[in-house]
């Protein structure tokens, strides 16, 4: 493998790890209704586990409100269930046709809490860049590049890391400050 391709296979799997932990950071809701807060709820729906959002259309009428009305009326109190047990701290009301989630205003502990939960999902981030960092050094070794070429590469690739583990920090601050708005 030459040099190139190790830094793009990197670059790659970086890009994967910001990815991933911008998904789960828009899970994490900061007191204003958000669909995607949803994403992660899974119904039992005539036997098998099926996302939400396959069974739904979940839209935002008001600000703290999210409004979930199914495309089979017959799984309204599957879908009920389901977001009950997610621990999320919604209490979904149904009405016989839809399900309306009033989103509760964020105490100062939750928010702390949730501020917790977000260091947590960037210290993922960090080992997974971490990872992909003593991957692609290892791809650098097998390459039997020459001395300066290696020690190149090597640095290339750290300041790759470094620029991405800055973006970690910078979405974490992002998600901070927005948890912690009243």
């Amino acid at each position: 493998m030459d040099s190139e391709m190790i830094i793009l296979e990197a670059t790659d799997k970086l890009d994967k790890a910001l990815d991933s932990l911008d998904k789960k950071l828009r899970t994490v809701r900061a007191g204003r209704a958000n669909p995607s807060s949803l994403d992660g709820v899974m119904v039992d729906y005539y036997g098998s586990m099926t996302p939400l959002k396959q069974l739904a259309t979940i839209s935002v009428p008001e600000a703290r409100q999210l409004l979930i009305k199914p495309f089979d009326k017959s799984c309204l109190s599957a879908i009920e269930k389901a977001i009950f047990n997610s621990n999320l701290g919604y209490t979904p009301g149904n009405d016989g046709e839809t399900i309306r989630i009033i989103i509760p205003e964020l105490t100062e502990e939750r928010r702390k809490e949730l501020v917790k939960q977000v260091k947590s999902l960037a210290e993922e981030a960090k080992v997974s860049i971490r990872n992909v960092r003593h991957d692609a050094l290892e791809d650098v070794k097998k390459a039997q590049l020459p001395e300066d070429e290696a020690k190149g590469m090597e640095k290339d690739i750290q300041d790759l890391v470094n620029n991405y583990n800055k973006k970690v920090e910078d979405k974490l601050k992002e998600k901070e400050n927005e948890l912690l708005t009243v």
